[in-house]
């Protein structure tokens, strides 16, 4: 099916659609100059002393706060990234339909966009609570070398490290969302991380949709694959 074909179909199944899920990777975040972890230029690639794997990891942020924050700080903030078209499209999408994003991004792009229905399977970096008195703080305690509570606990970023499980109550809104939909699209995610890739086989429809350069190991279950760049596929989407 050549490129033409595949958008038409793509706005047929759009338009026959009421519910769509659009579970997003970060793929659509490097196009707002945040950078990802696994392609040439991702933070995996860089010459760091201790892997990213390894920083981001629970027993080393409790090893090791200090070097986690400087890694964190360092690597990983992007408090000034806006939202680009593709967050734009998903959000606009939401005067016709009713749409849950499902999301592998902590930059908080999607909600600065406009889109209200947002689950963060890995949590996000705007978020901060103490490991100890559980209190809540913004990104404000970033100002502080290493941020402890009042009460002397750990703070710690609301993002899922290594080592650790998703939040069970967002895992089990994202499996609800995905069986209730008409549509799946996903958007710029290699679908190699799990358990969030895991989420997919939940889609029982047949409007299963992948946009993403690379190859994923769900080409062959989706019922429709773009490998060509995102921002070229939704610029040729008629709403």
């Amino acid at each position: 099916m050549n490129f033409g074909a595949k958008i038409k179909l793509l706005e047929e199944w759009i338009d026959k659609s009421n519910r769509i899920v659009l579970f997003t990777g970060a793929g659509i975040s490097t196009l707002s100059g945040i950078p990802d972890f696994r392609s040439a230029n991702g933070l995996y690639k860089r010459k760091n002393v201790i892997s990213p794997e390894q920083v981001l990891s629970h027993h080393y942020f409790l090893a090791h706060p200090e070097s986690f924050y400087q890694f964190l700080k360092k690597e990983m903030l992007y408090f000034n990234a806006k939202p680009n078209k593709v967050h734009f499209w998903i959000s606009n999408l939401e005067e016709e339909k009713e749409i849950t994003v499902i999301t592998q991004n902590i930059d908080s792009l999607h909600q600065k966009a406009g889109s209200k229905i947002v689950l963060e399977l890995h949590g996000n970096i705007r978020e901060y609570y103490c490991m100890k008195c559980g209190r809540k703080y913004d990104k404000e305690i970033l100002k502080r070398e290493l941020p402890i509570c009042n009460c002397n606990g750990l703070i710690r970023p609301n993002i899922v490290l290594y080592e650790e499980p998703l939040n069970e109550e967002i895992f089990n809104e994202a499996i609800f969302a995905i069986l209730k939909a008409d549509m799946i699209i996903v958007m710029g995610s290699s679908l190699v991380v799990t358990p969030a890739s895991f989420l997919l086989s939940f889609y029982n429809g047949n409007r299963f949709v992948i946009m993403n350069k690379d190859e994923t190991l769900y080409d062959r279950k989706a019922n429709l694959v773009f490998h060509e760049d995102i921002l070229k596929v939704i610029r040729n989407v008629k709403k």
